[in-house]
């Protein structure tokens, strides 16, 4: 099909036909194995360097790719390039919005830079494509131009997001969503620095400034859907999903919540066993204790969605559950916790011996090898970088489930740094907690970002993403956000709430092994309730309320990994300095949303932290389920 022919099926406007036109060369691209072809520059190639020369004639070499035998593989020669800047978005248009403008931080409308770029992009040899925003085109189709000598970001991004051949489609194929890719312009523009610009008008632009994907290709298409959402009245929610299969033939779906780096793919892994079998709870950093587990049989898992789940209101059954459906065709799959051989034997054989075409980032491998999810390029001698990828198509993933699935239980994940007696921190969440609905809308609305984050560039202290974690790849305004996700809550009263930390549970570095087990614990416990004496307010009320005690499979978990207050490497006075911590947090971050336009009721939830609520206030604003 000529360009001619596609302007005209994909009814595009007057510029864009004349900026496909105009460019030297223009591939369309139809499947995933034309964008593969170009992963090294041409399909006859083993290896490539994506390279750019600016206007000064100096040469810029962004990203090294190699052909290897299971896939591509891609790696940033500037270590910076290869964890997400958190503050790379910016908003060129006058829609209302929260975020920094660009004009705001640089002091000149955006339209110039547009207009250059177009200029770029019509005098560049193109690769283009065309997609499905969401599962089943409910958020809309999107077209995606880029730079053909950066093949390999088109093939990461129709693995994430699918690509529809429009002449196959019974209907018109109408973008709303265009992406275009400019590398060059970072470093003419943005002094190197990861830059997105989100320009909302008639269709929704997205000006990807840098080669790295988790901005762009993944947050940026998450940016558009959040704002079809808050202008139609749903949410795409920051989460993973899976139905879980007990032993007992229990089902029970599970949707988990988190900053980046929360735990979000961890959900749908099974627990990483020792190599005797064993489970290790945890490793005391005082004591150097170790706990373990011996589980001979866990749940079976469903997977559902890895980073981003929709709750559109057609998929709603009106059952009080939340329903979704994933809105990726890939998974963007952190492996920095893959440090060996036989870490996560599915992961790894998944990624060994693909059935479908996959991308490594921030991998180790040269030209013909395997790539090795373990084996992590080093930013620095002796220092791996923390956030290898790969982007793993779902339909490979197994037992993966297609369409939607209830919710029953909604976890949030929070980093946690290790807390003592010694050293006081937020690192107070036991295994698990219960939270009342109000209080489980708090923690996304203050989604703290935690202790390590490998997932962005800047770790500093404790910061917050915000509304429902995913505010960082939103364009629009807080508010509306905080108001949709209360709607969602209380239009679900049967979809149930807890909270758990990963990393470290006061004084006991843990990993993700508390989310896996509370996620196997639950689901053995299937529908049943907790009686009275099983569960206590928390000595911290942001926590909601404590276990008292905890039984796997004839195994008691120790109190103290419920009740931080009662490890003796912690203890009363350390884990009261903990809570004040987290609540000078808490209303530090929720008196951004006190302004005109919040929900009554989401005012006085706020107003109930500002005033010190206990977990029983919590229980009055809005009707639950009990767990």
């Amino acid at each position: 099909m000529d360009m001619q022919q596609f302007s005209e099926i994909a009814r595009l406007s007057d510029e864009l036909k004349a900026l496909l036109t105009q460019a030297p060369s223009v591939r369309l691209a139809t499947r995933i194995e034309e964008l593969e072809d170009l992963a090294c520059g041409g399909r006859e190639n083993t290896s490539w360097t994506v390279s750019y020369t600016l206007p000064d004639g100096q040469q810029v070499d962004e990203v090294e790719v190699v052909k290897v035998k299971n896939g591509i593989s891609a790696n940033y020669i500037e270590p910076y390039m290869r964890s997400r800047d958190p503050d790379c978005m910016l908003i060129a248009d006058e829609n209302a919005t929260d975020k920094t403008r660009f004009r705001d931080r640089f002091h000149t409308p955006f339209t110039e830079l547009r207009n250059e770029t177009m200029q770029w992009l019509s005098e560049t040899d193109l690769a283009i494509f065309a997609f499905e925003m969401g599962q089943g085109g409910l958020g809309g189709d999107a077209l995606a131009i880029c730079p053909a000598n950066a093949g390999f970001f088109a093939f990461g991004l129709g693995l994430l997001q699918g690509i529809v051949d429009v002449q196959q489609l019974d209907r018109p194929f109408r973008p709303s969503t265009i992406i275009y890719v400019a590398p060059p312009f970072r470093h003419t523009h943005f002094e190197g620095k990861q830059v997105v610009v989100h320009n909302r008008g008639a269709a929704h632009e997205i000006f990807s400034y840098n080669l790295y994907p988790g901005p762009s290709a993944k947050k940026g298409v998450y940016g558009a859907l959040i704002e079809l959402g808050e202008q139609s009245g749903w949410v795409t929610a920051h989460c993973s999903a899976v139905e879980v299969i007990t032993p007992y033939d229990n089902l029970i779906g599970f949707m988990h919540e988190g900053a980046s780096g929360g735990g979000k793919s961890e959900m749908l892994q099974q627990p990483h066993r020792e190599s005797d079998g064993r489970l290790l709870l945890g490793h005391n950093l005082v004591t150097k204790e170790k706990r373990y587990l011996e589980i001979p049989r866990t749940c079976e898992l469903h997977p559902v969605c890895d980073d981003m789940g929709l709750c559109h209101p057609d998929l709603q059954d009106g059952n009080g559950k939340l329903s979704l459906v994933d809105a990726e065709s890939a998974w963007f799959v952190r492996v920095d916790h893959i440090r060996k051989y036989g870490t996560d034997p599915e992961l790894e054989r998944l990624t060994l011996d693909p059935t479908h075409p996959q991308l490594f980032l921030n991998i180790d491998a040269v030209v013909g090898s395997t790539a090795l999810i373990w084996d992590h390029i080093e930013d620095k001698p002796g220092q791996p970088c923390p956030n290898p990828r790969v982007v793993i198509p779902r339909d490979m993933v197994p037992e993966v489930t297609q369409g939607k699935t209830a919710i029953d239980i909604r976890s949030f994940g929070v980093r946690t740094p290790p807390c003592t007696a010694e050293d006081p921190t937020y690192g107070i969440i036991g295994l698990m907690h219960v939270l009342p609905p109000a209080l489980a809308w708090l923690w996304r609305m203050v989604a703290p970002r935690g202790y390590a984050n490998p997932s962005i560039v800047d770790n500093a202290g404790m910061s917050s993403e915000g509304v429902g974690s995913y505010w960082p790849f939103s364009t629009g305004k807080r508010v509306a956000q905080a108001n949709l996700l209360l709607k969602q809550f209380q239009d679900a009263p049967q979809t149930r709430y807890v909270l758990t930390p990963n990393q470290h549970v006061g004084a006991w570095e843990t990993g993700f092994m508390p989310q896996w087990l509370v996620r196997d614990y639950l689901a053995r416990r299937g529908h049943s309730r907790f009686r009275p004496e099983q569960i206590t307010p928390s000595r911290c009320s942001l926590l909601g309320y404590s276990l008292q005690n905890m039984r796997i499979e004839g195994t008691t978990i120790p109190q103290w990994f419920l009740q931080v207050d009662k490890q003796p490497e912690v203890g009363v006075a350390a884990y009261d300095e903990g809570t004040r911590i987290l609540t000078e947090f808490f209303h530090q971050q929720l008196k951004k949303y006190l302004e005109p336009g919040l929900d009554a009721t989401g005012r006085k939830i706020i107003e109930c932290c500002l005033s010190g609520g206990t977990v029983e206030d919590y229980k009055t604003f809005m009707p639950e389920a009990d767990l």
